[in-house]
């Protein structure tokens, strides 16, 4: 079902929620445009509280585990190796676990082991119900590769602990549309109802993997609308854009479309739908399990911001009624079902890179960004670290009209 394009073009105009109303009482079902009912934020500027011998690195990551329990992979490599008064900096570990408060729990990861190669660069993380701990890393050849060391081709998966548990993949491997050769991987999410999970493998091979989870066998993959994947040098030449007066950005080249650019992040709903931030394309697009194309909703087509459609997360109701879609500098609010557009907020300034490189929600509704280097993996970008945006209610509800509904 694609949705109409007078919807997907009017992305972007929404109020940006300043001195909010709050009301507790959640919404029955997610609203229209115009509607209110929509939840509100503060952020919290004491989380989360990493421990005074460390800096954390660059954030790439967060996870919520089944306890609440907050999850954050950072890039020590991006901790500058002296503070401007010579001291020097120790950089936290990558795998960093904090409680809902911002209090820490724990720290591994770094270094690699028999069987495995930790990432150059950091970059997905998830956390399944069984409580393991899945990571990738994006570094191909020369790009986004700090510690210098061969492609991060891996899956890896650890016990809470630390302690490794399996590799799906090779390190070092070149090669792009190949069932057993991962390219600037992303992000990933587990089906509990399946034991499956699912990788969005981005930078280098623009697809969708599925893995079990316990084997770690290759199970089936996609591309855009569910196609099959194209090496770049596969692809038909793009086609002129086509001026319209409605959507001059993006109505009449569909056909420039058909395969994804940068898949950045990948979440799995309740009910079974795998939701893909097409950061290229600036938009999300829905899945069945098996990888046949449901919808698609287009984010952020106006703004001058080119990261728009980074990373995807779900309120925490039964229903998941809230599709979150992180962009830059703002979030976009969705009715999960429809892919409305319901408004937006804030999460930090244009300047540099705000926080939403990869986004998630806890149980109780909070929402977590991480923030990353927008000039690569160099510790010279400025930024860092980890935030946590307080659920504070919900807007007023109103009736429709005046509400402008797509």
């Amino acid at each position: 079902i694609r949705l109409a394009l007078a919807a997907i073009c009017s992305i972007g105009v929404f109020t940006q929620w300043s001195a909010p109303v709050f009301s507790q009482t959640a919404p029955a079902q997610a609203a229209h445009i115009g509607e209110g009912g929509l939840p509100q934020f503060a952020k919290d500027p004491a989380w989360p509280r990493v421990p005074a011998k460390w800096k954390m690195g660059f954030g790439s990551a967060v996870a919520v585990d089944a306890r609440g329990h907050v999850w954050i992979l950072s890039r020590p490599h991006t901790v500058p190796q002296s503070t401007g008064s010579g001291q020097k900096s120790t950089a936290a570990p990558p795998v960093m676990e904090f409680d809902n408060d911002g209090n820490f729990i724990q720290a591994w990861g770094g270094e690699s082991g028999p069987g495995y190669q930790w990432p150059s660069n950091e970059h997905g993380i998830t956390v399944d119900s069984k409580g393991f701990v899945w990571i990738v890393g994006n570094a191909d050849g020369k790009r986004n590769n700090p510690a210098n060391l061969p492609n991060d081709n891996q899956v890896l998966k650890f016990t809470k602990n630390g302690n490794f548990v399996m590799a799906i993949g090779k390190s070092g491997q070149t090669g792009s549309n190949k069932t057993e050769v991962l390219r600037g991987a992303t992000g990933l999410s587990y089906s509990p109802s399946t034991n499956e999970i699912f990788v969005s493998d981005g930078y280098g091979n623009n697809r969708i993997m599925v893995y079990d989870a316990d084997t770690g066998k290759f199970k089936r993959m996609w591309g855009a609308y569910g196609n099959k994947p194209l090496d770049m040098d596969q692809r038909p030449p793009v086609e002129p854009s086509k001026p319209n007066e409605l959507c001059p950005m993006v109505c009449g080249i569909w056909s420039t479309y058909q395969q994804f650019s940068l898949p950045h992040d990948i979440k799995i709903s309740n009910d079974g739908l795998a939701y893909v931030a097409d950061r290229g394309n600036k938009r999300v697009q829905v899945f069945t399990p098996d990888g046949k194309f449901v919808a698609e909703q287009f984010i952020g087509v106006d703004s001058k911001y080119y990261l728009q459609a980074r990373s995807v997360a779900f309120s925490p109701d039964p229903a998941q009624r809230f599709l979150y879609v992180a962009g830059s500098p703002d979030v976009y609010v969705l009715n999960r079902r429809t892919l409305e557009v319901l408004g937006s907020f804030n999460i930090g300034s244009p300047q540099g890179d705000p926080p939403g490189h990869l986004v998630n929600v806890d149980r109780e509704g909070n929402f977590y960004a991480v923030q990353a280097e927008l000039s690569g993996a160099d510790g010279h970008s400025g930024g860092a670290g980890a935030y946590k945006f307080t659920f504070k209610g919900y807007t007023p509800k109103v009736s429709c009209p005046p509400c402008a509904s797509t």
